[in-house]
């Protein structure tokens, strides 16, 4: 008889033992079930990504090419202008993408100098869209080539480089063919004179760029 006591208490004590246990292991199926979900919005993301880059001719496959100056108002802005009306003429816009810099952040967000946009303009080209950014280390790694437009530019371009950058670095002016300058001179605290020179410059170095890249690239 007293055995039979001692029983039932040790029979509750297991079983009460055991139900937090078949508890805890429930949710399991639950955190199955949220991973494959997770997994299928992630395949879904990446498959949106695919077509995208599909339905813009594959714009990872491009050539970049980034403009760099001071502060991204005069001459750099202008020089992504020239080489797009350049790409637009050539029908290469869907080969090369093109972009400008700041070595410094005076203007970021700022649209081009009104000089520049009106000297542009005279000539069909539109600054308009453009706005001021910061030169980024992580700029040398998207772009193929990057033109920076005087020595002081070039020297602040390679202090960023903490690793071999992508593609070349140099100097804008290296590629001209009529000019023996190579450095564009920065026109902010001239006159208009100085911003039409700025756009011959850039126009005839420009040239032999695209000549180049499309030697490099089979274009």
């Amino acid at each position: 008889m007293s055995g039979a006591l001692k029983s039932t208490p040790l029979g509750r004590g297991w079983k009460a033992r055991q139900t937090p246990w078949v508890r805890r292991a429930a949710p399991a199926p639950v955190f199955t079930d949220d991973l494959i979900g997770k997994e299928d919005r992630l395949m879904r993301w990446f498959q949106r990504v695919l077509q995208s880059e599909s339905e813009q001719g594959g714009s990872s496959s491009r050539v970049g090419v980034l403009f760099v100056c001071l502060g991204n108002i005069c001459r750099s802005p202008t020089a992504q202008g020239v080489f797009e009306h350049l790409l637009a003429e050539q029908g290469m816009t869907d080969r090369i993408h093109v972009d400008s810099a700041g070595t410094h952040a005076y203007h970021v967000g700022e649209p081009p100098d009104d000089r520049a946009r009106k000297a542009a303009m005279n000539r069909g080209i539109d600054l308009s869209r453009q706005r001021a950014r910061r030169l980024e280390a992580g700029d040398l790694q998207r772009f193929h080539y990057v033109l920076a437009m005087d020595r002081d530019n070039l020297a602040n371009i390679r202090a960023l480089m903490k690793t071999t950058p992508m593609g070349q670095v140099g100097l804008m002016m290296e590629h001209s063919r009529a000019w023996t300058e190579k450095e564009v001179p920065d026109p902010y605290y001239g006159g208009t004179h100085g911003f039409e020179r700025v756009l011959d410059m850039i126009d005839d170095a420009s040239r032999g760029l695209l000549a180049q890249i499309r030697r490099e690239h089979g274009f």
